[in-house]
């Protein structure tokens, strides 16, 4: 995939981060936008065999439940399609956590261990053996490893006279980032969204930059955040070789 991108990190830990992205058009925005959700597989439980369950619960429930469980991908370990198997053994009276999950790959893991699953009363039990798969988004939204996936465009605020001495400033209410006169990058949050509070008793002028946009992308543990990213721009790339290849042939 041709074209030239500047990229600026505005703010990230392991699971989200919110950065910039100039020289995308709104399409191109969006198939990266859909690519981090669908395209990056992730390990999801897929298939459970019970062989206890005296909970309050149907199996059924549990195993919908187990299916949104995030499971820890090392992509470079592993292919589409492959499966790992785990296992749970919990009596009560207990609440069985994603913790309590065993894994026959110390590779794959639940990435958080204190979701909950059930509670069980005194007597009552939850044993089962399940196929955790690796596979992608667009086959199953629990193999969405991009739980939070969105953008807008980046705005730039100019900052003009100020307003009469007897005029009312209304609230200017902004999400996400702004780009000041000075060029530099600023997140709403830091104003609590509200430009007049950033500019008070001034005339101010929002418009977008063309071409630019703020990303906000937060992952479920299934890998970092700057994994997903990167996964997500070399399967959009290479879907824009396979386009280009077809038709040049």
């Amino acid at each position: 995939m041709s074209g030239q991108f500047d990229v600026q990190i505005i703010e990230r830990d392991d699971r989200q981060a919110r950065f910039v992205v100039r020289g995308l058009t709104p399409a191109l925005a969006n198939g990266f936008r859909r690519a981090m959700v669908a395209d990056v597989p992730t390990f999801a439980i897929d298939s459970v065999r019970f062989t206890e369950n005296s909970s309050v619960m149907f199996d059924e429930m549990i195993g919908l439940r187990l299916g949104l469980v995030p499971l820890t991908t090392p992509l470079n370990d592993f292919e589409i399609g492959d499966t790992v198997t785990v296992a749970l053994d919990v009596e009560g009276p207990a609440t069985a956590y994603s913790g309590d999950i065993e894994s026959s790959d110390e590779l794959v893991q639940p990435a958080d261990d204190n979701i909950p699953i059930v509670e069980l009363k005194e007597g009552h039990s939850l044993k089962f053996e399940a196929d955790a798969v690796l596979d992608t988004g667009k086959d199953h939204a629990k193999q969405q490893g991009g739980v939070a996936v969105g953008f807008r465009h980046l705005q730039s605020v100019t900052v003009g006279d100020d307003i009469g001495e007897f005029d009312e400033q209304e609230p200017e209410i902004l999400r996400g980032a702004i780009e000041t006169d000075e060029g530099e990058v600023i997140l709403t949050k830091e104003f609590d969204h509200d430009l007049t509070n950033r500019y008070p008793g001034t005339e101010l002028t929002v418009e977008d930059v063309p071409g630019a946009y703020v990303f906000h992308v937060e992952t479920d543990g299934s890998f970092d955040v700057e994994e997903l990213v990167l996964r997500a721009a070399e399967s959009l790339g290479d879907r824009a070789d396979e386009l280009h290849d077809a038709v040049t042939v």
